[in-house]
């Protein structure tokens, strides 16, 4: 199988630049204010092209996960955990990255993002749990969950 890397785009360079600097943010209209990830020439609620980016803290909630069992890239090593975040900042927005943990990611469960140097080229988005290790549930409308 062919290992893949992550190459930006047009669309994607600037978040991948600001990445490698440990920086994590997303794309907001000028037009309406939406935010959104992925990085995209347009807002898909107005259709503006104008747009800046505004930093976010990195932290979500777990909203789902996958066992990956396929070599993605090169010195990966198999079987490793996807996790889907939902940005807190943002809870319209999913991030995906590698679990750091030692046990399963529970849904619901606070992480923030750890940020992995794979070379010169390449700082990929991982993500680990809070400190609090409380619940943050970020679905608009619906109360925290409780352990």
């Amino acid at each position: 199988m062919t290992a893949y890397r992550p190459e930006p785009d047009r669309d994607s360079r600037q978040w991948w630049e600001r990445v490698a600097r440990c920086e994590f943010a997303v794309q907001e209209c000028d037009g309406c204010g939406t935010a959104r990830f992925p990085a995209r020439a347009f807002c898909p609620a107005c259709r503006t092209e104008a747009w800046h980016w505004r930093e976010v803290e990195p932290e979500g909630a777990v909203e789902s996960w996958i066992v990956n069992h396929q070599p993605f890239m090169p010195g990966f090593g198999e079987p490793y955990v996807v996790v889907m975040v939902r940005l807190a900042a943002v809870p319209g927005c999913f991030v995906y990255g590698i679990w750091r943990g030692e046990r399963p990611p529970e849904r619901g469960e606070r992480v923030r993002a750890a940020y992995r140097r794979v070379d010169e080229g390449l700082t990929l988005v991982d993500w680990e749990a809070a400190e609090d290790d409380g619940n943050l549930d970020t679905h608009p409308g619906r109360r925290k969950s409780s352990r």
